[in-house]
């Protein structure tokens, strides 16, 4: 009877329930099969020189994720590494308290700690993760002990390309695909693994999922080969490794990029131009070779077309709409629309008076000179006018004195509305 991996999940969690209680495991137990006497407490030398035990320092009683990996590996090595980082930054500061990452190199006599260093920090890894050398042999013997050797495998690239997550306290192991999504995989690591001790995060209502739909070809190998890396327009938070594909194949002529896909590492070691400008500019990281075939190619290249144009579409609309609200907005505030659409009616005393021109000539004898009408603090000086002579207003045909009107022009600007009823009164 064919039994689903999902549903043996949580058979291999409950081996080590009972440890949790505290005190030495029983007799038996997972906990107890998988301790100090099963697993090599071999020597081992961290990427910063510090010589360490597997079981009694990296292992005991701890949450662990253990990938094994060789720093010149030209495909799976830096996918999973890649991978890794996006569940690190997924856990953040729980790793290196309560979950701890180690990436052991099978390639020994090449991989120094130097190189290891190297390595870290071109994938610029955080804290709580600790890459290891050491021995040809005790390396190979952990391998075998944790069901990560082949059988018959001889050369570096024949090596496992599975991680393994577990719960040494417990004796809950389980082995991992460096493809997986990383959000269940830091799930796996983070809840599962600890038995759900940290009160989960408030969820959302079955209703609220979103619906399932069949994944086309070119999506499924994005998803699983290139999203590790590469985002395309991405907006989730993830730090990537590699550039944001958005455009992509608008940038790049077709045969480069397929040929870039199929087989990286070869162009490299030609030299292409555009492939050391990337390989410069990302930190010397290599792209993987992932012996995609030439359909897989195509089909991936039709994808990211696609998304491409469907995401500049969408931002490209959403620009037009926000400018259309701008634009009804400033149109709305200059027509004196309140925002509650009613038009807002402006008191006469704010009103412009682009009419009003006081006049300039000489005051009679005895007048108040037109200097007492200096700017103040309740109104600005006149903006200068053109070239031409401002047209006067008429004067009635009896004389009237020229200061009280000045004054009573002066006091209908300051406070507005009195100048009508003071030019009658001075009448």
């Amino acid at each position: 009877m064919k039994v689903s991996r999902l549903l043996l999940a949580p058979a291999l969690l409950l081996g080590g329930r009972s440890a949790l209680a505290g005190g030495d495991p029983p007799a038996g137990s997972a906990a107890a099969r998988w301790g100090a006497d099963y697993f090599p407490n071999v020597a081992l030398v961290t990427h910063e020189g510090k010589t360490v035990r597997f079981f009694d320092d990296l292992i005991r009683d701890k949450v662990v994720v253990i990938s094994f990996i060789y720093t010149s590996c030209p495909d799976a090595c830096p996918l999973e590494t890649a991978k890794l980082t996006e569940v690190h930054g997924l856990l953040g500061d729980r790793v290196g308290q309560d979950v701890f990452f180690y990436s052991i190199s099978i390639d020994p006599e090449n991989d120094t700690p130097e190189v290891l260093r190297a390595y870290a920090e071109r994938f610029q890894v955080g804290a709580g993760w600790q890459f290891l050398t050491g021995a040809k042999e005790d390396i190979r013997l952990l391998r075998q002990k944790l069901g990560m050797l082949r059988s018959g495998e001889e050369r570096l690239v024949d090596h496992s390309l599975s991680l393994l997550i577990g719960n040494q306290a417990t004796g809950q192991w389980m082995k991992r695909s460096p493809m997986e999504n990383p959000y269940l995989l830091a799930t796996q690591i983070g809840d599962w693994l600890h038995n759900w001790k940290l009160a989960p995060a408030p969820g959302r209502a079955y209703a609220d999922a979103p619906k399932l739909r069949s994944v086309a070809r070119g999506e499924n190998l994005y998803r699983t080969r290139c999203m590790t890396c590469h985002g395309i327009g991405a907006t989730d938070g993830i730090v990537r490794q590699g550039p944001d594909l958005l455009g992509v194949t608008e940038r790049r002529e077709r045969g480069w990029l397929s040929r870039w896909l199929a087989e990286p590492d070869v162009m490299l070691a030609e030299k292409d131009p555009l492939a050391l400008e990337l390989f410069a500019a990302n930190r010397n990281l290599p792209m993987p070779n992932m012996r995609l075939a030439p359909s897989e190619v195509e089909a991936l290249l039709d994808f990211m077309h696609g998304e491409s144009r469907r995401i500049q579409d969408e931002r490209a609309a959403a620009l037009a709409a926000a400018a259309r609200a701008e634009a009804e907005a400033s149109e709305a505030e200059g027509s004196g629309v309140g925002e509650d659409g009613a038009e807002e009616t402006v008191p006469p005393c704010c009103q412009k008076k682009d009419g009003l021109v006081l006049d300039s000539e000489e005051p009679d004898e005895g007048e108040a000179p037109s200097a007492n009408l200096a700017p103040g603090p309740l109104f600005d000086p006149p903006a200068p006018r053109a070239a031409s002579a401002p047209p006067k207003l008429e004067r009635p045909a009896a004389h009237v004195p020229r200061g009280p009107i000045l004054l009573c022009l002066g006091l209908a600007l300051a406070i507005g509305g009195l100048g009508a009823a003071c030019g009658r009164r001075g009448a």
